[in-house]
């Protein structure tokens, strides 16, 4: 395993993809509503990440179709944007983006409901993020991987949530998808010692009901076998001598 610590210019051209892909998100949010397509959602967040001057991370990426991955209801990730794929009062919808500058990428993710969603819906989305948030409190130096994916799993059991298995965060950097994964969940492995210079995606991914999942036709799109709703939350983070820092932020904006 060839873990990557970035060096002080990577990680300031890490924090510009970063945020980009922050002020991007910020723009989907906006444009989240009722009526709009999946289809409409994939072509704004293009526009505005090419915008910048960047390209997206996941267009072509392993032959997926789209810039956004767009992932309603029961789909848990890699939902592949359609121009007859309508947004529903009530649906949540996880989108999952990434931007390239300079060579370098960031990735980050976020579920929002659409028009007014149910206190069950909310809940999830809710702890989902913090779960995100319980794994940055152990993301410093001298810890191990494990460490992360125990924090979001004893921060989600207590809601009765399922945890995917099948899908993990991974470091990020030059590349996409780079060593170390990360699972959010805890493994019988200690995993790689978390140093400064990391920069690695967490992303956990809870559904309402059972953890399983499997794959439609499209060989991309990830459901949930139950039918239960789930929900996404990432960010590239930077390890640290001290606290872990999120790349994928801009100022001003909520994360």
């Amino acid at each position: 395993m060839a873990i990557s610590i970035k060096s002080e210019r990577e990680i300031e051209l890490m924090k510009e993809a970063g945020r980009i892909l922050a002020l991007t998100h910020e723009e989907l949010k906006k444009a989240i509503k009722p009526g709009i397509t999946t289809y409409e959602i994939d072509k704004l967040g293009e526009e505005v990440i090419r915008s910048y001057g960047c390209i997206p991370s996941f267009l072509n990426y392993n032959g997926y179709p789209a810039s956004i991955c767009v992932s309603v209801n029961e789909e848990v990730v890699h939902g592949i944007p359609s121009k007859t794929r309508f947004l529903k009062e009530g649906d949540i919808v996880s989108l999952d983006a990434g931007v390239i500058y300079e060579g370098y990428h960031s990735d980050a993710a976020r579920t929002y409901g659409v028009g007014k969603i149910s206190p069950e819906n909310e809940h999830l989305i809710a702890v989902t993020k913090q779960s995100f948030f319980e794994a940055m409190k152990v993301a410093v130096p001298g810890n191990h991987i494990r460490d992360i994916g125990r924090a979001v799993e004893q921060y989600v059991l207590k809601f009765g949530y399922g945890i995917v298995e099948d899908l993990v965060g991974h470091g990020v950097g030059a590349n996409l998808h780079e060593d170390p994964e990360i699972p959010n969940f805890e493994t019988i492995k200690k995993g790689p010692k978390l140093k400064p210079g990391m920069t690695i995606a967490i992303e956990p991914m809870i559904t309402a009901g059972d953890y399983e999942v499997d794959w439609l036709d499209d060989d991309w799109t990830v459901v949930t076998v139950d039918g239960s709703n789930a929900a996404h939350y990432e960010n590239t983070i930077l390890i640290t001598e001290d606290k872990p820092i999120i790349l994928s932020q801009a100022e001003g904006l909520e994360l």
